[in-house]
């Protein structure tokens, strides 16, 4: 059984991805894995704080901060590894980048210092083997995330690699903090003047 905020997270991370107000309650439902009554008044509430009408969103950067302050922070694991991304290459296993080098591949604002990425709770022990063998356990240049598994909703690639949705990535980002909230404002405003798409 989801609680109740992951749930709320769900919603969001659809309405965000399809804010144009073209899905109808039932898809938007389906889409978030959500009962269609307690969607419903999930979007009452949305709608009570002027965010959505309908499965419309009409503020953009208001859902943002919204998701922001109701966000479930992820299970993270920090590891040190030369070269995450050709790990990453060779695991073949299912992962969704985040933070400094997503927004790199979509933005090229930050500096990809850190490598962190979402990967599905069940394949924890696979990465953990795999980095292990050839890195060290603890603070360093990469962060295993683990969290509801709709966190993985309309990724997509740049450069032959899996990237979280980009209002996930904003999210992430203002979460973050630090230089991330400065990447985290630039890349928000270019989605709300619809310059950025994910494909």
């Amino acid at each position: 059984m989801k609680t109740r905020g992951v749930i709320r997270e769900r919603v969001i991370r659809v309405l965000l991805n399809e804010p144009e107000g073209t899905l109808t309650k039932y898809r938007l439902a389906k889409k978030a894995a959500c009962s269609f009554s307690w969607l419903h008044e999930f979007l009452g509430k949305l709608e009570d704080v002027r965010l959505v009408k309908d499965t419309e969103v009409t503020d953009y950067s208001g859902l943002v901060k919204y998701w922001l302050n109701a966000k479930t922070k992820p299970e993270k694991r920090e590891y040190m590894y030369k070269d995450p991304i050709s790990l990453i290459k060779k695991a073949q296993l299912p992962y969704a980048l985040t933070t400094y080098q997503a927004e790199n591949l979509v933005q090229h604002y930050l500096f990809p210092s850190r490598t962190d990425l979402y990967i599905k709770t069940e394949d924890i022990q696979k990465w953990h083997n795999l980095i292990a063998t050839e890195g060290l356990v603890g603070k360093g240049n990469m962060r295993l995330l683990t969290t509801d598994s709709h966190v993985f909703y309309n990724s997509f690639k740049r450069q032959d690699l899996d990237i979280v949705s980009v209002p996930q990535l904003i999210v992430d980002l203002f979460e973050e903090g630090g230089v991330c909230t400065e990447a985290a404002e630039k890349l928000l405003e270019k989605v709300t003047e619809h310059a950025v798409r994910a494909q």
